[in-house]
């Protein structure tokens, strides 16, 4: 027996937004005072750092549950599923439906209640549930879903990652060129044969790291304090996750049986080009095995960092062909992981 991934899809949002499209924006140090240097550099700097050229914003009418749906009828198509055969149905996000305009969170019923709703979906056994677990929240469902199969709760479970970050920024903090929307899902089964998920690995760092992201108040000291919006302390994740990413990468991959040699992809988090850059390398660095080319797949230069979206977004990109330069044939070997708000980690191996 193996669990498998068996359909995939994403929702990626038509609306296109630039770097130049911040140039007028008033951006402010934490203190509410103005920087001195021109938002063209501060721009120029970011883009160096992160790799973002451009990021996806849903339409006005749509929510983060909206995407989860559009993404969620392209996993159940690909995997040939009859919906009603659904046991769960995990939905991971961080912010709940917000609608434009607003920046309050909406997570009453369920974001997957609502999905199931749109799906039309009438078995009462098919179990709905949001999942909070920060960036790393789809890769968790997808080790929650394998969990229920291996117990035999569980036969078949769709599992997706959907947020808006566009309605949650303070547009006065540059790190608001970093934020995206999007949706990723795919259709979990216990499947004949070799292969699927191999291993898992998961931690929660709260010591030191608990408020590395958290929700504050715009850097505008003539907005309302009440009202929050995500913020982070970049300098501090990044260092943590170049502390801890690679280990967890390498538990996780011990774990399975399979060898360094074996790996053909990594799938990371698309939180900061840079980031994960130097991440893969200190993963390789690990096992002093010499890090292969294109072993490192990233959209985040033309999607931004849409959370819980940014892996089945990516992995649905390169199994169907649309990300250039980068296959994935049967059999296989692939690690995925994951970093954000907790501070959690996490990662899976998995065979095609």
């Amino acid at each position: 027996m193996s669990i498998q991934i068996t359909g995939m899809g994403s929702y990626i949002p038509e609306i296109v937004e630039t770097n130049k499209d911040f140039l007028k924006a008033t951006f402010l140090n934490a203190d509410g005072s103005p920087f001195e240097i021109e938002n063209d550099v501060i721009i120029e700097k970011f883009k160096a750092i992160t790799g973002i050229e451009e990021r996806r914003y849903a339409k006005k009418h749509h929510t983060a549950s909206d995407l989860g749906y559009f993404a969620a009828e392209k996993a159940i198509s690909d995997a040939r599923l009859d919906p009603e055969t659904l046991d769960y149905i995990i939905v991971a996000h961080n912010f709940g439906d917000v609608k434009h305009g607003s920046n309050q969170s909406d997570a009453m019923p369920s974001l997957a209640a609502r999905i199931k709703h749109s799906l039309g979906i009438k078995n009462p056994k098919c179990v709905c549930y949001d999942l909070l677990f920060g960036c790393p929240g789809w890769l968790e469902g997808v080790i929650q879903a394998q969990a229920f199969i291996r117990a035999g709760m569980a036969k078949k479970c769709l599992v997706i990652g959907a947020e808006t970050l566009s309605r949650v920024y303070d547009e006065n903090d540059r790190d608001s060129m970093i934020f995206s929307d999007g949706a990723g899902a795919t259709v979990i089964e216990k499947k004949e044969g070799l292969g699927g998920i191999l291993s898992h690995e998961s931690a929660t760092f709260t010591s030191e790291e608990a408020y590395y992201l958290f929700c504050g108040k715009s850097f505008n000291p003539q907005k309302d304090a009440n009202t929050k919006f995500i913020k982070m302390f970049g300098h501090k994740i990044y260092e943590f996750a170049l502390n801890n990413v690679p280990q967890a990468l390498k538990n996780c991959l011990d774990a399975s049986g399979k060898s360094i040699e074996d790996v053909k992809k990594v799938f990371l988090h698309q939180a900061n080009e840079k980031m994960d850059e130097a991440i893969i390398k200190r993963f390789y660095r690990l096992f002093k095995f010499p890090m292969p080319d294109n072993a490192l797949p990233m959209c985040i230069n033309k999607l931004g960092n849409s959370s819980v979206a940014t892996i089945p977004t990516l992995l649905d990109l390169v199994q169907k062909g649309k990300l250039e330069g980068h296959q994935l044939h049967k059999g296989d070997v692939v690690l995925m992981g994951s970093v954000g708000a907790g501070m959690n980690i996490n990662a899976i191996t998995y065979q095609l």
